[in-house]
């Protein structure tokens, strides 16, 4: 498996922040509209609460970065909480109370076309953050690179499966059908698992990323082909914790799971060796360049991306597969996650087994 620095992300962070640079939030800023870049309120619209990243880490740091960036700007933050209709009335809500700029996690790539028509009309800057938004132009996207984020967890769990002369088939576990990002990352998946060798036994689109739902269709398809499975790639880390639990509950050995977004139980997963692989994708990273575009935005300075995506300019960063072989380049102190998180009770040992202190 090829390793990525985990500082290589970091730096791309830091040269997004040459790209665009802060203005001072001084009363001499000009903004859009009334009230001025200085004073300005920006809105964060999230999806769900099914991933408890929103709440612990994406909410908090995009708020502390725009008041690093100007310490008379608001957040209004709201999470939609998976339904598209109440993420739609955020918008308008958010619109109402006079925004200059929103960004947003979609729960439905599709339905927040109309938030994206609906803000630009109003002249207020739509950054669409971790999903795109393929069928209106945002006028910005900030994310990792999802379609390589597949190919690569893929790749990972099936050059592992080689080494290992496993046999069988894979099932595929992808994330919500009407998630964009998780489109992405399914075709990705694809790139890696088609030519593998490994016949894929099934796939399943779960809709909302319910770890429930994809528990149940794992659960299904371990009776279906019993003794044939020989990994299962999960599109993010509650899917594959779910698929986890489905092999135990049958009474299974879990083969190798992959994962997505190094969540605090799917790292602990990793270090125990219940789950393969997971992605890590330093949030602080797309938070904190989401801030910084907002606020360019705010002052007329529109941010330029390095790439374009369904014809939106944007900024991709590149994850890291963490395994068994890296995850301590993780967990340590100072780092993404502490020892004293992950290495708790029953992790202790393993921790320990790794290196990890």
């Amino acid at each position: 498996m090829k390793k990525l620095s985990f500082r290589a992300a970091a730096s791309a962070a830091a040269a997004l922040a040459v790209l665009i640079p802060a203005a001072a939030c001084s009363s001499g800023g000009s903004g859009s509209g009334s009230g001025g870049a200085e004073n300005a309120k920006i809105a964060f619209l999230m999806p769900d609460i099914a991933s408890t990243r929103y709440e612990q880490y994406d909410a908090p740091l995009f708020k502390a970065k725009i008041k690093e960036l100007c310490g008379g700007c608001e957040v209004l933050y709201q999470n939609a909480n998976a339904d598209a209709a109440k993420q739609q009335q955020q918008a308008t809500s958010a619109l109402a109370q006079g925004v200059k700029a929103i960004v947003i996690d979609p729960v439905d790539s599709a339905a927040a076309a109309s938030t994206v028509r609906m803000a630009q009309s109003r002249k207020v800057p739509v950054i669409a953050y971790d999903r795109p938004i393929p069928a209106a132009k945002a006028d910005y996207y900030v994310s990792f690179d999802n379609e390589k984020l597949g190919a690569m967890i893929g790749k990972s769990l099936v050059d592992h499966l080689k080494e290992t002369k496993a046999e069988g088939g894979l099932l595929q576990v992808n994330g919500s059908p009407t998630d964009a990002a998780a489109g992405l990352i399914k075709k990705g998946i694809h790139s890696a698992v088609d030519p593998s060798g490994f016949k894929l036994l099934a796939e399943f689109d779960t809709p909302g990323w319910e770890p429930a739902k994809a528990q149940g269709w794992v659960s299904s398809q371990i009776s279906k082909f019993d003794g044939q499975i020989a990994g299962v790639v999960a599109a993010n880390d509650g899917t594959g914790g779910a698929s986890i639990a489905a092999f135990k509950a049958a009474g299974k050995k879990v083969p190798p799971v992959t994962g997505n977004d190094a969540e605090l139980a799917a790292v602990q997963r990793v270090v125990a060796g219940d789950q393969y692989n997971t992605i890590s994708k330093p949030i602080k990273i797309v938070a904190e360049a989401a801030a910084v575009a907002a606020h360019g935005f705010i002052q007329g300075k529109k941010p330029q991306g390095n790439t374009t995506l369904f014809g939106t300019p944007s900024e991709l960063f590149t994850p890291t597969v963490v395994t068994q072989q890296n995850v301590k380049e993780l967990v340590k102190p100072g780092g993404a996650l502490e020892p004293s998180q992950v290495c708790t009770g029953v992790y202790a040992a393993a921790c320990a087994k790794l290196g990890i202190k």
